[in-house]
């Protein structure tokens, strides 16, 4: 064979022989399985075992905070504090003396936990300096309310317990917590959602930054009352996930004692497959959110399990290890960008070799996203180097050229189904980083390791911390059970709002727009409708229609106006009625009324130009039009003729005059013989 025909074949071998990432990502999502949430449909919920329950956080709205008499409510800017502390957290063992695997994670971290305190909003409870206050009872009366509204069974003791966090947004690294209730149900549409109960608990601190081993907090929202709803694993696709957080959320707003904006109401959704295990998504801020984070975190899933197959066919876990090298910079000329800024901080490098790994980085798992990402976020969360903090031979856009991959292979004497990678950081950090590594690919064999993870505004996760377990609860020796009677118990559910599920149907009833409901339950604007119908004799169609629609698009249209108060749309309606204006003169009205809440509705309308016009005075400008129009008109017709008049009519009739009424009366004198 000659030397051109060897060297032909040769290069065949290396093209058969070549590894494709991008091939790879494409060919492992469609053995996956993955299509987008619009194309699924039940029978693909189904196939996979999709479960999921949420933890539904609110706000409660009380003058001060949980145990402590500070100021609830109260917010300062990131720069507005007083004094500053840090801490460092340590974990502690638990009443069978063992410790939680979170507790053990944050620990690892070595995390210095900055505060910001301002003396308004914050006192020695909530540093960790004195013991709790009583109970605050305004909030404990408003989380039986709620809970009677869930149809939860009361408890006869509340009693306060701690749950361990060493993440540092609790400063005594510890939430104080308690059931008020259990074993409940929440209908929706098509099926009930059992309740496993509902607790009362302290809100933690607001996280400023977390950049490295530094996490800094303020703490004006920290105390102030919570209540968590936790739901059984019942939804069985996302849609009901969504439609069952709503649930919970507008039920607790239909008390009207819970509060409202950003960060009032925040949710956890726990999303497992068939052969997976519950992973928390936490802190998930809008509902809108929920269909599409579920639906990738139960597909990330099944797509680890495929992963688990793979590597359980290929070899031993018990045997599996890591290999490793420190290299040198100035042995490869790297053009990476973040590789050359590791370099010039002095960071060292090390080449990591993962035997049987050859397919396994340049996996899929979520939409744009490998299984390469879920080693780099435990390396920013457990070893604290900030991203990017690795890169590997796997990369869907190659980051290393392949000469400097064949010396690290050979540097690690790396078979042909390993995989590579690189990962650099401070010299202190590199021992953390390994051992993350080794542990996440050790994970692999597994499956899915159960854990925390954090929501992104795309649809996907990335890691967040190791999912908290039982060991975190213990009691708290400060604070005395507090009983709750039968009677005690009874006089609050004398009180009770209607149920959301009530309101619903009386919504559909009165033939209310069903696109306005979410809007209407959102902002607790039920009882508004029924009061303006029961004292203004407003149809409830019109009022729900002006709020879900008309003032729906002005709040996403014109600055929030902090000053508004819904209750301006009812001495809106009352002004129009006594007036004797027609109600649709409201619509025009509500830009200005919205923009400035506190000007009368004269100065309104003067600002608007409007004129008052009898009936009579509007009718009789119908004959003088009519006639205009048979002088201009090409197409002289009735219908052309009708519509030319109310054009011109529409802008003084508006508020005068309902325009239906007025299009009779136009087409009877049009028509007229």
């Amino acid at each position: 064979m000659g030397k051109q025909q060897a060297d032909k074949q040769e290069n065949q071998r290396n093209r058969k022989n070549s590894f494709d990432p991008v091939a790879n990502y494409e060919e492992t999502r469609k053995q996956t399985g993955y299509i987008s949430r619009k194309q699924a449909t039940q029978a693909d919920y189904d196939r996979i075992g999709f479960m999921s329950g949420l933890e539904v956080h609110q706000q409660l709205l009380t003058d001060k905070k949980l145990f402590c008499n500070c100021p609830a409510g109260v917010y300062h800017a990131d720069d507005d504090f007083d004094a500053e502390l840090i801490r460092h957290m340590r974990p502690t063992l638990s009443e069978l003396g063992e410790y939680d695997g979170t507790a053990l994670m944050e620990f690892k971290t070595r995390k210095h936990i900055l505060y910001r305190v301002k003396h308004q909003t914050t006192c020695t409870y909530e540093v960790d300096d004195t013991p709790p206050f009583p109970m605050n009872r305004q909030a404990l009366d408003i989380a039986i309310e709620i809970s009677l509204l869930s149809k939860l069974n009361i408890v006869g003791e509340v009693h306060i317990t701690r749950k361990q966090y060493l993440d540092g947004s609790i400063p005594t690294g510890f939430q104080r917590t308690a059931i008020v209730g259990v074993e409940g149900e929440i209908p929706l549409k098509h099926k009930k959602v059992r309740l496993i109960q509902l607790s009362i608990e302290e809100d933690s601190c607001r996280e400023i930054s977390d950049i490295g081993h530094y996490r800094t907090y303020k703490t004006d929202r920290l105390g102030m009352p919570l209540i968590e709803t936790v739901t059984y694993p019942d939804c069985k696709n996302p849609d009901e996930v969504m439609e069952a957080c709503n649930y919970i959320r507008f039920l607790n707003r239909s008390t009207g004692k819970v509060r409202t904006g950003s960060g009032a109401g925040r949710q956890d959704v726990n999303v497992s497959c068939r052969g997976g295990h519950r992973v928390e998504i936490k802190g998930v801020s809008h509902t809108k959110w929920i269909p599409e984070l579920t639906h990738n975190e139960a597909f990330r899933q099944w797509a680890l399990l495929l992963i688990r197959e793979k590597l359980r066919a290929r070899m031993d876990r018990h045997v599996w290890k890591i290999t490793y090298r420190k290299i040198n910079w100035f042995d490869y000329q790297f053009i990476f960008p973040p590789l050359i800024e590791a370099r010039d901080k002095r960071y060292k490098i090390v080449a990591v070799n993962l035997p049987g790994f050859k397919g396994i980085l340049s996996h899929f798992t979520q939409p744009g996203q490998c299984f390469a990402n879920e080693i780099s976020d435990r390396l920013k969360v457990i070893a604290c180097i900030e991203k990017p903090n690795m890169t590997h031979s796997e990369a869907l856009v190659p980051e290393v050229e392949e000469e400097a991959w064949g010396k690290i292979r050979s540097l690690l004497d790396a078979g042909e189904d390993d995989a590579q990678m690189l990962l650099w950081g401070p010299e202190d950090d590199i021992a953390t980083a390994l051992e993350t590594v080794e542990e996440r690919c050790l994970m692999a064999f597994d499956g899915v390791p159960p854990e925390t993870r954090k929501s992104l505004p795309n649809g996907t996760t990335l890691f967040e911390r190791v999912l908290p377990g039982a060991d975190r609860m213990y009691p708290d020796t400060d604070s005395a059970p507090i009983p709750l009677s039968d009677e005690y118990i009874e006089k609050i559910r004398q009180r009770l709002p209607g149920q959301v599920i009530e309101r619903y149907h009386q919504l559909k009833n009165w033939n209310v727009p069903e696109d306005t409901f979410t809007y209407i339950f959102k902002r607790n604007l039920f009882p508004l409708i029924e009061k303006i119908y029961q004292d203004l004799q407003v149809e409830a169609r019109f009022t729900g229609t002006f709020l879900g629609h008309h003032l729906r698009h002005i709040e996403g249209h014109m600055k929030e106006n902090p000053h508004f108060n819904y209750e301006r749309i009812y001495d809106l309606f009352k002004f129009l009625k006594e007036q004797g204006l027609d109600l649709r003169l409201a619509r025009k009205m509500l830009p200005e009324v919205y923009s400035h809440p506190g000007m009368d509705f004269e100065s309104v309308l003067t600002i608007l130009k409007f004129k008052k016009n009898t009936h009579e005075e509007l009718i009789a400008k119908i004959d003088f039009l009519s006639k205009k129009f048979d002088e201009i008109a090409l197409q002289n017709t009735p219908q052309n003729k009708i519509h030319w008049i109310m054009g011109r009519l529409h802008h003084i009739s508006l508020g005068n005059i309902s325009l239906t009424e007025l299009y009779k009366i136009v087409e009877q004198t049009v028509k007229k013989p």
